[in-house]
C-alpha cells in the first residue's frame, strides 16, 4: 500500500507567521497614518484660530486709531482737532492666544496744503503653545491705514481728497 503525498511538515507554520507579520505591519502603518492625519488636522485648526486672533488684534488697533472721537491729549492753547491718535499697541488674550499688537506711525505734511497725513502700520502676532514643540502655533497679520486732518483746526468732518 502506498502512502499519499503530504506536504512537508512545518510548512504551514512559517506561512502563518509571515502572514501575521505582514498584517501587523499593515495595521501599524494605518495607525501611524491616522495619528499623523489627526495631528495635522489639529494643527490646521489651531493655525486658523491663531490667524483669526491676530486679525482681531489688528482690528482692535485699527479701531483705536480710526475712532473719530479718539484724539491725542490736548496741549494748553492747542486745539484738539488737528491732533491725531497715537499708535495703538498692547497685549491681548483672545481664546487662549497671546496677541501682541505693535504700531508705527509716520507724519507727512503736504507742501502748500494745510493738511497732515499720518500713516499707521499695525502688526498683530498671535501665538499659543511652547516654541519648538508640535503644539506651538503663531500667525502674524499686518495692516496699513492713514488719517488725514487739516492743520488749521478745521472741523472734524474734514477729509483729504
Amino acid at each position: 500500500m502506498r502512502r499519499p503525498c503530504l506536504p512537508a511538515s512545518g510548512f504551514a507554520l512559517p506561512s502563518a507567521i509571515f502572514l501575521l507579520v505582514i498584517l501587523a505591519s499593515l495595521a501599524a502603518f494605518l495607525v501611524n497614518i491616522s495619528t499623523t492625519q489627526s495631528a495635522t488636522s489639529t494643527q490646521d485648526v489651531q493655525g486658523a484660530r491663531a490667524y483669526q486672533a491676530a486679525r482681531a488684534g489688528v482690528e482692535w488697533g485699527l479701531y483705536q486709531v480710526l475712532d473719530p472721537l479718539n484724539a491725542s491729549a490736548v496741549a494748553p492753547g492747542n486745539p484738539a482737532w488737528p491732533n491725531m491718535p497715537g499708535c495703538a499697541a498692547g497685549a491681548l488674550s483672545i481664546e487662549g492666544f497671546n496677541v501682541t499688537v505693535r504700531c508705527e506711525s509716520s507724519d507727512y505734511f503736504e507742501a502748500g496744503q494745510s493738511r497732515r497725513i499720518r500713516v499707521y502700520r499695525l502688526v498683530a502676532t498671535a501665538s499659543s503653545g511652547v516654541v519648538a514643540t508640535p503644539a506651538f502655533v503663531e500667525r502674524e497679520v499686518a495692516a496699513t491705514v492713514s488719517r488725514c486732518r487739516a492743520t488749521d483746526g478745521s472741523a472734524p468732518g474734514y477729509e483729504c481728497p
